[in-house]
């Protein structure tokens, strides 16, 4: 009976490598069943099932939307029944994974996700969707949604700063009423970024100070600007993260509100949707989540564990 299941994104499947890499952890001992998904939510629907079978971990093979329809689906059932999960990052960015310390070739990636230990995470909802790394809205979300999967797969991370640049004047402002516990503001949004991870679009460190187990939401929302020089400023404060300044803002909070004036791009770990209104909120250590013990994302960083 297969006590780790590998819920393998189906585009994934069809790579020799990604074949062998399993043939090898199953010779080397790895008592590891494989899904292969065929269509999006599917993902999701094997995470409920591999809850109700009792096994002990799921893998998510894939980029960071097969990550996340896993966590949408390991969410679902109570927090004694969810397996640990571990990554097998094999999509265009790898934001949580890279971010994680995970070895990214896939033989060693899938020997770490088997091997290391699990620790507890948190997991933050909004409104029915759960993310674990990072949702971006307004600008970000519409450079992510609108990269070609093509020039993602040639180009890797690369490809955001592309799409990015060709967009970065063509952006639209979303004026919005957001709330948290300890504020308010009433904003013209250019970026917002909600991260429980440090990373998004390829590795743009939104918000680098995060940490998955600290119970709190880090937030960076961006201003819009009306001018070169409006933009030139802008980019000096978000090189130095002020509390609040004239366009970047930076806090820590548990929850946050928001009410747009018209429905907002968003991308939760990757995964395009547009919501006008929304409540973000943490639930703390939701989830166990193999890492590295000296991960840098882990406040409890440097504890023991079996790594491979």
């Amino acid at each position: 009976m297969s006590t780790t299941r590998l819920i393998l994104n189906g585009q994934s499947a069809q790579v020799p490598q990604v074949r062998q890499v399993v043939h090898a952890a199953r010779h080397a001992g790895a008592n590891l069943g494989v899904q292969v998904t065929r269509e999006s939510g599917h993902a999701a629907r094997l995470a409920v099932q591999a809850c109700h079978e009792g096994l002990d971990r799921v893998i998510a093979g894939g980029g960071d939307g097969t990550v996340n329809e896993v966590v949408n689906g390991l969410m679902q059932v109570p927090r004694r029944a969810r397996p640990a999960l571990g990554i097998l990052p094999l999509g265009s960015a790898n934001d949580l994974a890279s971010s994680l310390g995970m070895p990214l070739a896939p033989g060693k990636a899938l020997s770490a996700a088997l091997g290391y230990s699990a620790h507890a995470v948190d997991v933050v909802r909004l409104n029915e969707r759960y993310f674990l790394n990072m949702t971006t809205g307004g600008f970000g979300a519409e450079v992510t949604s609108s990269t070609p999967k093509s020039l993602k797969r040639l180009l890797g991370g690369g490809a955001y700063s592309v799409i990015g640049g060709l967009k970065a004047w063509q952006h639209r402002r979303y004026p919005a009423d957001i709330r948290w516990k300890e504020g308010h503001r009433r904003a013209d949004l250019f970026i917002l970024a909600l991260g429980n991870g440090i990373q998004s679009g390829g590795g743009q460190p939104l918000t680098p100070g995060a940490r998955l187990d600290d119970g709190l939401l880090d937030v960076l929302m961006i201003r819009d600007v009306a001018s070169l020089l409006d933009m030139v400023a802008m980019r000096r404060e978000w090189q130095q993260r002020p509390v609040d300044g004239d366009f970047v803002e930076a806090f820590q909070t548990r929850w946050l509100s928001y009410e747009g004036q018209q429905a907002l791009p968003l991308t939760l770990d990757g995964e395009p949707l547009h919501e006008q209104r929304f409540t973000v909120e943490v639930e703390p250590l939701a989830l166990e989540l193999a890492a590295p013990s000296d991960c840098p994302l882990l406040g409890s960083a440097g504890q023991a564990g079996a790594e491979p």
